[in-house]
């Protein structure tokens, strides 16, 4: 048995996807903990995965709620750069303190978010081997691939280049507070300067939620790259008791657990779906009171709830409307539903361009009228999109969280690369 640790950023969507693939290596007699600051332990449901709180005096008590609320309302140069500096600050804790942990809980292997680059700077500090792990799009860096939080479509001309390059080294600059963390932490412990987070990704193994046909067409990844689809538990979710109209299409439309309080947006999504003949269900994740809930009833929902089965959902839905996280549309995806996607922030944009890049849904911007709205979803009720089938199939077959965790258990056992197979982009 093997003890391994899990950092990732304290977000509900990452959690979840992690502890799906922790719960995996549990069943398979190894001990996990995540390690983060002590209000992270929330966003755990599993009692059979530990967590070991760091930090304890280095953040505010209300450090977590703080980042949570500029998540939640990212727009804004100001509101960005206090989140970017909370994500700093939170890098800084996790740098000073995981090394000493990990070795007082005598881990042996760690799972690093993509997005936590602290994790795999521990893990380096600690002399212990680690796997990275793409909750949200790969973070992997290709000449003439946008970044994921980039709302850019695909193409290869000079100006599209050109345009990847420059919103490149904006990000990078704005990233600046971050790098600035790293880069000292590596000092402290004597490791060579990295500020990136792509600069952290593991030589032993990559594990991505996605699969090849979502991205776009990559030439470059590293030959230890694996694509297994959705880390997910394998769990049957009952039908709700919503007292649908089978004779009517059904659109289900959520926005997650960190947007569910923009009523504007589910305003806008009801009005646009009482002129057609559809029936609408919005789950708000609790982000409106009761008042904007009835409110939304008079102004076209058939039904809303703060929460709903999600994976029920979409497969019931003829059209699911989601501001573009990636567990919300690979869902969709596995269950052949068209997407209407609104992203907001993170790599929402690049969720988006690439569902319509593979005509898997639209994407349209949040800011979208009624009228929009109204057409998109007219049209995805209207039009087959061939895509989603083959795109499902795939989804299917790629291995989920059994093959995540096989490809850990082998890079733990022989601490070389776990090559994946049939691999299109073999680099090192």
């Amino acid at each position: 048995m093997s003890h391994f640790a899990v950092v990732a950023p304290p977000y509900p969507s990452h959690f979840q996807a992690l502890q799906a693939l922790a719960g995996e290596l549990v069943e398979r007699g190894h001990r996990v903990s995540f390690f983060h600051q002590p209000a992270a332990q929330r966003w755990l449901s599993d009692p059979r995965i530990g967590f070991v709180a760091v930090g304890h005096g280095r953040l505010a008590d209300d450090h977590l709620d703080q980042t949570l609320r500029l998540a939640a309302i990212p727009s804004g140069p100001m509101h960005l750069r206090r989140l970017i500096d909370q994500l700093a600050s939170t890098g800084a804790m996790l740098c000073a303190c995981l090394p000493e942990a990990l070795a007082a809980q005598q881990v042996d292997a760690m799972l690093c978010d993509q997005m936590e680059p602290a994790g795999a700077l521990a893990a380096e500090v600690a002399g212990i081997p680690w796997i990275s792990i793409a909750c949200a799009l790969p973070i992997n860096r290709e000449p003439g691939i946008p970044l994921p939080v980039m709302p850019f479509d695909y193409g290869q001309s000079r100006f599209k280049r050109r345009l990847y390059r420059g919103s490149t080294e904006v990000f990078d600059w704005l990233m600046q507070p971050l790098g600035r963390v790293l880069r000292q932490a590596c000092r402290e412990h004597g490791l060579v300067e990295r500020e990136g987070l792509h600069d952290w990704l593991s030589p032993l193994a990559q594990i991505s939620q996605t699969v090849p046909s979502f991205d776009f067409p990559r030439q470059a990844l590293p030959a230890h790259f694996h694509a297994v689809g959705p880390l997910r538990v394998a769990a049957q979710q009952d039908a709700a008791d919503w007292p649908l109209d089978p004779a009517r299409p059904l659109v289900f439309a959520s926005l997650g657990t960190l947007q569910g309080h923009r009523f504007e947006l589910f305003s806008k999504i009801s009005q646009a779906c009482q002129t057609l003949d559809v029936q609408l269900l919005i789950a708000h994740c609790g982000g409106l009171d009761h008042a904007q809930q009835a409110q939304l009833r008079q102004q076209g929902a058939t039904f809303v709830t703060d929460f709903a089965p999600q994976q029920w959902a979409v497969r019931r839905a003829d059209v699911v409307i989601s501001h573009g996280g990636l567990n919300t549309v690979l869902d969709a995806i596995a269950a052949a539903t068209p997407l209407l996607v609104m992203p907001i922030a993170f790599d929402q944009p690049g969720v988006a361009a690439r569902v319509a890049y593979h005509r898997l849904g639209v994407a349209l911007s949040r800011r979208a009228s009624v009228s929009a709205i109204r057409s998109a979803l007219a049209h995805l009720l209207r039009e087959p999109l061939p895509r989603l089938t083959a795109l499902q199939r795939e989804l299917a077959t790629a291995g989920g969280v059994a093959k995540a965790a096989d490809i850990v258990e082998a890079a733990l056992r022989s601490q070389q690369p776990i090559l994946a197979e049939n691999s299109p982009c073999i680099t090192t």
